[in-house]
C-alpha cells in the first residue's frame, strides 16, 4: 500500500506547489509585457528557475522509499471530497525534471524562430509546462483531470497559431482525438468515484477492490484515453500531422512529454486500479505494441519529409514502451520507464535538429539536403550522436531501455521479444539511411553551399540532451535506482491485488499469449 510522506520530512517548503506556481507566475507577468525581446528573456528566466527547483527535488528524493514523497494535501472542495493533493515517486519524479528541461530548451530554440506574437507564444509554453508537471504530481483524480485537460489548450494554440500551412487541420485533429479520449476517461473517473464510495483520492482508489466486470469496462475507458495519447496503433493517425505542422518547440514538447503521459497513465492508474483487467487485456495490448513497432518502422522508411519520418519513428519507439509496461515484470516496466525518458531525450533532440536545419533551408524534404556534413560539421556530428542514440547503439541511452524491454518481453512471452527485435533492426535501417541521405554524398542543392553551422545558442540548447545520451547510456544505474523501489512496489501491488481471472478470460489470455 502506498503512503503519502509529507514534504516537511524532507524539506521545509512546499516544493511541488512551487513547481506548478512558477511557470504560472511567469505567464501572468508576461501578460503585462509587450516587448518581444523582454518577453523571451522573462520566459527563459522563469523556465530556468523552474529547472533549478528540480535540483532539490532530485537531491532530497529518497530512491529506497517506494511511497509518494514531498506530499502535500489540502481540502479543496469539501462537498465532493476533492483535495489538492500532490506527491512524486520513482515513477514520476524524473518526468517532472524532464518537463522542466525540455521547456527551457524549447524556449531557447524558439528565440529566433518565433517572431510573431512572441509574448503569447511564451505564455502558452509556460502554461503548458505547469499542466505537464501537474499531471505527473497530482494524487487526486479530479485534480489530475484538470491538469490533463489544461495541457490541451496551449498545445492546440502552439500548433494552430504558430504551426505550418495545414496547422488548423492538424490542431483540430489533435484536439478532437485527445478530447474524445479525455471524455471517455472522465466517464471512467466518475464511475470509479461512485463505485469507491465518493472519493477521488488516488492512493485510496489504488487499494479499493473492484469487481471483475467493472474493471473490464472502466479499464477500457481509461485505455482509450491513454492509447490515444501514447499514441498506440491504430490511434496514432493524429501524431504525424501534429508533428509536421507544429513549431519546433511544439514538436519537442509533444514528443518529449505529452506522448509519455499516456504510458504514465497506464502505470499510475490502469495497472494499480484494475489489475485483473490489466492481466486479461495484456495479450491484446502486447499484440498492438508489436504491430506499432513494425508498422511505425515501415512507415518511417516510406517518408520523404524529415519531420514526418521522426514522427513515425515515435510510433515505433512508444510501441516498445507499452510492450515493456504490459510485460508486467520488473525488467519490462523499468525498461519501459527508462525508455520513456530516453525517447524524450533522443526524439526531442531530433526534432530540435530538424528545426535548426529548417530555419536555414526552409524545407524538410530529405531530398533537398545531401552532403551537408561538409558545410555544417558540428550539426552533422550532433545529428550522428542522436541518430545512434535513437537506434540503440550500446553506450547510448537507447540501448539501455530497449535491452531491458526485450528482456522483460522475453521473460513474459518469447514471440513478442523476437518480433520487437526485428523493430530494432528496422529502426537502425531507416535512421542510418536518413543520416546518409542528409549528411553524406555530394551537395546537389546549390542553396546548401552557403549553410551556416549551429550557433552557440543552438549548441547550448542541445548539449544537455547529448550529455544525457551518454550519461544514461554509460552509467544507467542512478536512473534505475531512482525508479526501482516504486517499480517493484507496483508489480507487487498488481499481483497481490489481482483476483482469480474468470476461466473464460484466462483461457483466452493464455491462448492469445501462446
Amino acid at each position: 500500500m502506498l503512503e503519502l510522506i509529507p514534504y516537511t520530512e524532507q524539506i521545509d517548503y512546499p516544493l511541488l506547489t512551487l513547481l506548478i506556481a512558477v511557470p504560472v507566475l511567469g505567464a501572468a507577468i508576461l501578460l503585462f509585457i509587450r516587448n518581444a525581446a523582454l518577453a523571451r528573456t522573462v520566459a527563459l528566466a522563469f523556465s530556468l528557475v523552474e529547472l533549478a527547483l528540480c535540483a532539490p527535488l532530485l537531491m532530497h528524493f529518497n530512491p529506497s522509499i517506494p511511497h509518494m514523497q514531498f506530499g502535500e494535501s489540502y481540502e479543496w472542495i469539501k462537498a465532493w471530497n476533492i483535495h489538492y493533493k500532490l506527491g512524486v515517486d520513482g515513477i514520476s519524479v524524473l518526468f517532472v525534471a524532464l518537463s522542466a528541461l525540455l521547456t527551457t530548451i524549447s524556449i531557447m530554440v524558439s528565440w529566433k524562430a518565433i517572431t510573431d506574437r512572441v509574448r503569447e507564444f511564451m505564455i502558452a509554453l509556460l502554461f503548458l509546462e505547469a499542466g505537464m508537471i501537474g499531471v505527473f504530481m497530482a494524487l487526486d483524480m479530479f485534480l489530475f483531470y484538470i491538469f490533463w485537460e489544461a495541457m490541451l489548450i496551449p498545445m492546440y494554440l502552439l500548433i494552430g497559431v504558430w504551426g505550418g500551412p495545414n496547422r488548423l487541420y492538424a490542431a483540430v485533429k489533435f484536439f478532437l482525438y485527445t478530447l474524445v479520449g479525455s471524455v471517455l476517461m472522465l466517464i471512467g473517473i466518475l464511475a470509479v468515484y461512485f463505485y469507491a464510495g465518493g472519493t477521488f483520492d488516488v492512493l485510496t482508489l489504488m487499494n479499493f477492490k473492484y469487481s471483475y466486470t467493472f474493471q473490464l469496462w472502466v479499464f477500457a475507458s481509461f485505455f482509450l484515453a491513454f492509447a490515444v495519447k501514447v499514441p498506440m496503433f491504430p490511434f496514432h493517425t493524429w501524431l504525424p500531422d501534429a508533428h509536421v505542422e507544429a513549431p519546433t518547440a511544439g514538436s519537442i514538447i509533444l514528443a518529449g512529454i505529452l506522448l509519455k503521459m499516456g504510458a504514465y497513465g497506464f502505470l499510475r492508474f490502469s495497472l494499480p486500479f484494475f489489475p485483473d483487467a490489466s492481466i486479461a487485456w495484456t495479450p491484446a495490448i502486447m499484440i498492438l505494441s508489436v504491430i506499432a513497432i513494425i508498422y511505425g518502422a515501415y512507415m518511417a522508411f516510406a517518408q520523404t519529409d524529415f519531420k514526418k519520418l521522426i514522427a513515425y519513428s515515435s510510433v515505433s519507439h512508444m510501441g516498445f514502451v507499452t510492450l515493456g509496461i504490459f510485460a508486467l515484470n520488473s525488467q519490462g516496466v523499468a525498461g519501459g520507464l527508462i525508455q520513456m525518458i530516453n525517447h524524450g531525450v533522443s526524439t526531442g533532440a531530433l526534432f530540435l535538429l530538424v528545426g535548426v536545419i529548417y530555419e536555414r533551408t526552409h524545407t524538410r524534404m530529405i531530398a533537398d539536403y545531401g552532403g551537408i556534413a561538409a558545410k555544417v560539421p558540428v550539426y552533422a556530428t550532433i545529428l550522428m550522436i542522436i541518430t545512434l542514440s535513437s537506434i540503440g547503439l550500446p553506450g547510448t541511452n537507447g540501448f539501455v531501455g530497449e535491452f531491458a524491454i526485450l528482456l522483460g518481453a522475453f521473460k513474459f512471452q518469447k514471440v513478442y521479444a523476437v518480433i520487437a527485435a526485428l523493430g530494432v533492426i528496422l529502426g537502425a535501417g531507416y535512421m542510418l539511411w536518413l543520416y546518409q541521405r542528409v549528411a553524406f554524398g555530394k551537395i546537389t542543392n546549390p542553396h546548401n553551399e552557403a549553410l551556416k553551422d549551429m550557433n552557440y545558442r543552438e549548441i547550448a540548447a542541445v548539449l544537455p540532451l547529448v550529455a544525457l545520451v551518454f550519461y544514461i547510456g554509460l552509467y544507467p544505474n542512478p536512473t534505475f535506482t531512482i525508479m526501482n523501489a516504486s517499480v517493484e512496489n507496483l508489480i507487487a501491488h498488481v499481483h497481490a491485488k489481482a483476483q482469480v481471472v474468470p476461466a473464460v478470460a484466462q483461457a483466452i489470455s493464455t491462448a492469445v499469449g501462446n
